[in-house]
């Protein structure tokens, strides 16, 4: 395990892949850790150094005192590439990962070369639903959501074929910390970039689950839709699409990654 210290606060990272080579961040979901993509290793190492972290609040990182806010999920991101003396990135992120790509390429776009967000949206309502979730999870812990929310991150033909994936997921959400999730929470609850990511200018691939029921594929085209020159790609999968959809989801990145 690797630890590095940002802001008086410690975070785990990883890195993969050969030193010299691009570098490229991966930045995970809400209620994941940087496990979440251990199926697109073997193929994105062939190409990129890839720097996996575990996002505040979440796996081996600080729990921090929330609420967090993307800014400060950004912040972080930030303070990730100057402790590993990276100037500039690629940078992928899924769901609450491409939120934070989102503030980095509105607010820091110099960092950023080429940016995937993936099963992500601008906004997502309504502020109920995030305040009923905080509440379950202050009042019985991870486990009276989990079962809920595989069945938003996965479709039910992908939950019935595939019961290891399924539990090793499972057990990657029961094992986040609670005050982090909550915190996390409040910072997806808070953001609002519908506005703002008209200003984004790095060159940008939107990934969409076709199933998706957490950010629909209409999230993505919108996102896709207000980003100059942006592509789009719609995966046969839900809401973890880079799980579900694996392959697809790899080549579409590298696809994106190497013009």
């Amino acid at each position: 395990m690797a630890f590095i210290d940002i802001a008086g606060a410690p975070f785990h990272y990883r890195i993969d892949g050969k030193a010299g080579a691009a570098p490229l961040i991966l930045s995970n979901s809400l209620g994941t850790d940087l496990s979440m993509w251990d199926p697109q290793i073997p193929a994105l190492t062939q190409s990129f150094r890839v720097i996996r972290y575990d996002a505040r609040g979440h796996g081996r990182s600080a729990v921090t005192p929330g609420p967090y806010t993307i800014e400060q999920l950004g912040r972080d991101v930030l303070g990730l590439l100057d402790c590993i003396g990276i100037e500039r990135a690629h940078f992928c992120g899924l769901s609450m990962g491409g939120m934070t790509g989102m503030w980095l390429a509105i607010h820091a776009g110099y960092r950023i070369d080429r940016l995937v967000l993936a099963n992500t949206a601008a906004r997502i309502p309504p502020l109920e639903m995030w305040n009923a979730r905080i509440e379950k999870v202050n009042g019985g812990g991870m486990g009276v959501i989990a079962q809920a929310v595989l069945e938003r991150w996965f479709t039910a033909g992908f939950l019935g074929a595939h019961p290891a994936q399924v539990a090793i997921t499972r057990a990657m959400l029961e094992h986040t910390p609670a005050a982090g999730y909550v915190a996390a929470c409040a910072a997806v609850r808070d953001m609002d970039q519908r506005n703002a990511i008209a200003s984004i200018a790095r060159p940008t691939l939107v990934i969409a689950g076709a199933f998706d029921a957490a950010t629909p594929p209409a999230d993505g085209r919108f996102i896709a839709e207000h980003i100059a020159g942006a592509r789009y790609v719609e995966l046969p999968a839900g809401h973890l699409s880079n799980l579900e959809a694996a392959p697809q989801f790899s080549a579409a990145v590298l696809d994106f990654l190497q013009p």
